[in-house]
């Protein structure tokens, strides 16, 4: 029985984040995603997020010459979670519904995002509308004056 259950909890457990491809258009670009620590696209385009069905991946871009970028992340649904939620632990079907795409791609000129599901996909883009723009602005605005007091 624990060779049939070891297996299921590690995966099970494994589910609950997913890996994701950082990248821009623009060269020396920096990103923050929600609280994790602020870094270059170029030096670190591969990061791990948790698997989320009510929260929100706000990101706030930056760049030399580039007015600051804000959103938030288009997060894909995943139904195998959901499945095997179902399925093996009814409890947490409602704890990690969706998560990042593999692939996302930043253009601060345009203000745009492009993500897929498999690289050989195209592009799907999208523009972050202002209500989500203000959202992650002021997430970031809290979340700077916060920091400053706290130091």
């Amino acid at each position: 029985m624990k060779k049939i259950i070891a297996p299921l909890m590690f995966t099970l457990l494994a589910g609950c984040s997913a890996t994701t491809n950082l990248d821009a258009i623009q060269s020396d670009v920096s990103i923050q995603v929600n609280d994790k620590p602020q870094f270059m696209l170029e030096t670190q385009p591969e990061q791990t997020y948790s698997t989320t069905s009510f929260g929100q991946y706000q990101f706030k871009l930056e760049s030399e010459g580039h007015d600051p970028m804000y959103g938030l992340m288009p997060l894909k649904f995943n139904g195998g979670y959901l499945a095997a939620d179902i399925l093996f632990f009814a409890p947490a079907m409602f704890f990690n519904l969706r998560e990042v795409f593999p692939y996302y791609q930043f253009d601060l000129e345009h203000k745009e995002i492009r993500y897929k599901k498999n690289i050989e996909d195209s592009w799907t883009v999208y523009k972050p509308d202002t209500a989500e723009v203000n959202r992650a602005k002021a997430y970031f605005e809290k979340r700077d004056n916060y920091v400053l007091k706290a130091e």
